[in-house]
């Protein structure tokens, strides 16, 4: 059963137990969260997709962990000045797993 949902203004496809990667979310390790915003469930039948999401169906699923991505370094440089400007970011985001789709 695959499944588009939104999450932080976000779209993920994803199947039941998969391990998603989002935005970080402030909740804690082994929360339990519903997800409301669904935009199409599939089965191997059927497709339903919402008008713009599907009402009186939700995802179940538990934050696995919160991590950073790998550090980008940012250089702005202006020639002739004498000016260099350095500045690093790593980027925060959290996993999930998509335990069930409920009705």
């Amino acid at each position: 059963m695959k499944v588009i949902f939104i999450i932080k203004n976000n779209q993920y496809l994803a199947n039941v137990g998969d391990n998603i990667i989002v935005k970080k979310l402030n909740k804690k390790i082994g929360e339990k969260i519903s997800l409301k915003k669904i935009l199409m469930i599939s089965n191997k039948e059927k497709i339903i997709i919402g008008k713009p999401f599907i009402k009186k169906e939700y995802i179940l699923a538990k934050i696995k962990a919160h991590k950073k991505n790998k550090k980008i370094n940012i250089i702005k440089f202006k020639r002739r000045k004498h000016h260099i400007k350095r500045q690093g970011h790593r980027q925060k985001y959290t996993i999930i797993k998509i335990i069930k789709i409920k009705k």
